[in-house]
């Protein structure tokens, strides 16, 4: 066109993630195995105010950070103790990618494994009530659960912790209600 160069919609960056290089996720799980609280955690960063304004006062945001891995208890110390630092290390972390991130907070909060459980009963900080892999989808126990939940037999699972996996995809759900659905047709 005419030269000038389009700025990006500042909406692209309501989600963004910061995990540089597979070795970076490596590292992050490492450090978990380890029983060791989180320097350079996998971080998936929202911030839902670029879309939804009336969430902050004009101007300001919220960030939700989603930080991965991290182990549910510490080899040595508790979460208690380890709070602040590992907040800071994220902080520091994001830093590195946007160098005005420390002016801008105005105040921050780290959940650690213990405050989910806590305040929204996550057992062991699992979102799915249990790990989603590969060799999990094809185990029989998990095979078992999928056919009881499209049996017919009254039990449809559509909860986080069932395949293809949840948080927000809707296809457990999606699944369920088609199974109901074609047991019904079926009576």
């Amino acid at each position: 066109g005419s030269g000038s160069r389009k700025l990006p919609d500042p909406r692209y960056l309501a989600q963004t993630r910061i995990r540089p290089s597979t070795e970076y996720f490596e590292q992050a799980w490492d450090t978990a195995k380890r029983v060791l609280p989180p320097t350079s955690p996998v971080m998936p960063i929202q911030i839902p105010s670029v879309y939804d304004k009336t969430l902050t006062p004009g101007g300001k945001h919220v960030m939700s950070i989603w930080a991965l891995y991290a182990p549910v208890t510490l080899r040595d110390g508790s979460w208690d103790i380890s709070r602040q630092r590992v907040g800071e290390a994220m902080i520091d972390r994001i830093g590195e990618y946007a160098p005005n991130i420390r002016d801008a907070i105005i105040d921050w909060e780290l959940f650690t494994p213990q405050d989910l459980e806590e305040r929204v009963y996550l057992t062991d900080e699992n979102i799915r009530q249990l790990d989603i892999t590969p060799q999990d989808n094809f185990s029989g126990a998990r095979r078992d659960a999928v056919r009881l939940s499209h049996s017919g037999g009254g039990l449809y699972l559509c909860d986080a912790g069932t395949p293809p996996g949840g948080e927000v995809t809707g296809a457990p759900d999606h699944n369920a209600a088609h199974s109901v659905l074609k047991n019904w047709e079926m009576a």
